[in-house]
């Protein structure tokens, strides 16, 4: 019986180099010159943090963060920003959670998808991540084709296919 595994999830190494390149061109855009600008990235909270001196500097280093991402083969997707919050010394700043792994909802609207597809596959929520497994690996192929289709607020990656 052939199977695979529907998954989320995010190269932290990219992250962390994309993270990089974004500070790296703030660093060097005449418009942020003197201006307090920061972009961390805490890996054990699976979050990035972006201090900015205003709101629209803000939204320029959420720009350069998305296009980094995306030059670095990651799903901006698995980006979910927070709102924006005033700090203590009159700066903004923002935290962005970086979503990893299929949430249960999520997992239940992905076998809706895949059992509405009338195949002969089962898929079944385990943990963080969905495994579908059929007789037949065009069945299993068409099933991960019409999932790339479909927007369900996360990246996927297909993994495993045995």
């Amino acid at each position: 019986m052939a199977s695979f595994d529907i998954v989320n999830e995010i190269n932290t190494q990219e992250v962390d180099n994309a993270v990089n390149n974004t500070l790296k061109e703030v660093s060097t855009r005449y418009d942020f010159r003197g201006l307090h600008t920061e972009v961390e990235f805490a890996k054990k909270e699976n979050r990035i943090d972006i201090v900015a001196a205003e709101s629209m500097k803000l939204r320029a280093v959420k720009d350069m963060l998305i296009k980094h991402f995306i030059k670095r083969n990651l799903e901006p997707k698995a980006l979910d920003f927070g709102r924006e919050e005033g700090t203590s010394q009159g700066h903004v700043k923002m935290s962005v959670a970086i979503k990893e792994g299929v949430d249960r909802e999520t997992a239940k609207k992905i076998v809706k998808a895949i059992k509405d597809l009338k195949l002969k596959v089962q898929p079944a929520i385990q943990d963080n991540q969905v495994r579908v497994s059929g007789k037949k690996i065009d069945d299993l192929q068409e099933v991960i084709q019409n999932l790339k289709k479909k927007d369900f607020g996360i990246p996927l990656q297909f993994v495993n296919m045995k």
